[in-house]
């Protein structure tokens, strides 16, 4: 079997993490009226899921350094699988915080050996398409999870979507042990060692990129239900073909992104994205009730948006090959610090009365980001910023 095809399992794994993390997002409303919650409250489902997974991931990669990569994603997505299915069943508001915590830990250290496996399994040259491939994976889950899932929230009971969860996650467990080849564990890296990355220039750049544009990433999407029912008058069956359009432009900028870091290089691909990424989040509250323009900007908005996580993700292992997994998990914990802050955020601003102006928060933060972007470019055009390894290519 190619590793090209062991690549795209690891693609259908990603999808299954990026459901269970954004589903959330496209039944917020179903959530916030069976639990008898505010919609604010409901998306802080979101904001507990992404704490968890960004504070949570480096010491758990840190603990299971010596453990190989392929024991350690069957380990964890069972235990993923079993949490999930477990949601189903459980009862209560506070419950069901505590089991996205735990769902969040696993989903973490899943995501990270995913992207970490990516890299080792590409042939060479090719490690940002194949970062490209499991990024897609976790975008594919907007096109088609996001959306199913609002169809079975609607016509059944939202938590039914947990139970298909768990079920394919124990399934894809089982694949993951025949078919992922084990791997070479890397050396265990403690905590204090992790925190020297933060001193060397270029990482803590990038790390900082990371939290700006999930953070704008975030503050709009996760109540991205709430505004097309409220802002753009949708009805139920509009939401989920928005949604669906959505992703699917997701899982092509995913493409495009590793695309254009293989072919023109990290930065011109992500100041690219970035730029297309504010602007469109600063035109949305002028578009008025366009059906026309919307759905135009809704697509620029996802192919922007999901084409700058590969060159930020190939960007820092390039930087740090040798701790590859540090330097993914940092940056897994940084997005997900970013997409907490985000949903809060945005939560202050819902009950505000200020969903209108959501995007206008998302494109500050983006403005701010490519600001770093361009510094950071300079400075080591330059030679004042120092990079701790060499890089595995030249930047073009």
């Amino acid at each position: 079997m190619s590793n090209m095809c062991k690549i795209y399992l690891l693609a259908i794994i990603s999808f299954l993490n990026g459901t269970s993390e954004y589903v959330i997002a496209g039944i917020l409303d179903k959530i916030a009226d069976t639990s008898h919650i505010s919609v604010s409250s409901a998306g802080q489902l979101i904001t507990v899921f992404s704490i968890a997974f960004g504070a949570g991931t480096p010491f758990l990669i840190a603990m299971t350094a010596r453990l190989e990569r392929k024991k350690l994603l069957v380990y964890a997505l069972t235990i993923f699988s079993i949490v999930n299915m477990g949601i189903a069943f459980l009862s209560g508001y506070e419950m069901l915080m505590s089991a996205r915590i735990l769902s969040a830990l696993c989903a973490g250290v899943i995501q990270v050996t995913l992207l970490t496996l990516a890299a080792i399994l590409a042939a060479p040259g090719k490690q940002g398409g194949a970062i490209a491939t499991v990024v897609m994976g976790n975008s594919t889950a907007l096109v088609v999870g996001v959306p199913i899932g609002r169809v079975v929230a609607t016509h059944y009971e939202w938590n039914v979507i947990f139970i298909g969860l768990g079920l394919i996650g124990l399934l894809l467990s089982g694949l993951a042990l025949v078919m992922i080849p084990q791997t070479k564990a890397e050396e265990p890296v403690p905590l204090r060692e992790q925190f020297k990355f933060f001193m060397q220039p270029r990482i803590s750049a990038y790390l900082l990129i990371t939290f700006l544009w999930l953070g704008s990433y975030s503050v709009v999407f996760t109540y991205i239900s709430p505004y097309f029912l409220d802002v753009f008058q949708m009805s139920n069956q509009g939401v989920t073909t928005a949604l669906f359009l959505f992703g699917i432009a997701s899982a092509i900028g995913s493409k495009l992104g590793g695309f254009g870091t293989d072919k023109w290089g990290s930065f011109r691909t992500l100041a690219g994205s970035m730029l297309l990424h504010a602007l469109v989040l600063f035109l949305f509250p002028f578009i008025g009730q366009s059906a026309s323009l919307f759905y135009v900007l809704l697509v620029f908005w996802a192919l922007a948006a999901w084409s700058s996580g590969t060159p930020i993700q190939f960007r820092l292992i390039t930087l740090a090959p040798s701790a590859a997994s540090i330097v993914l998990s940092l940056h897994s914990a940084f997005g997900q610090i970013g997409m907490a802050a985000g949903a809060g955020i945005g939560g202050i601003a819902v009950k505000n009365s200020l969903l209108h102006y959501l995007p206008w928060i998302g494109a500050f933060a983006l403005a701010v980001s490519v600001i770093v972007i361009i510094v950071d470019h300079k400075l080591s055009k330059s030679g004042e910023a120092r990079q701790t390894e060499e890089p595995l290519y030249a930047e073009k």
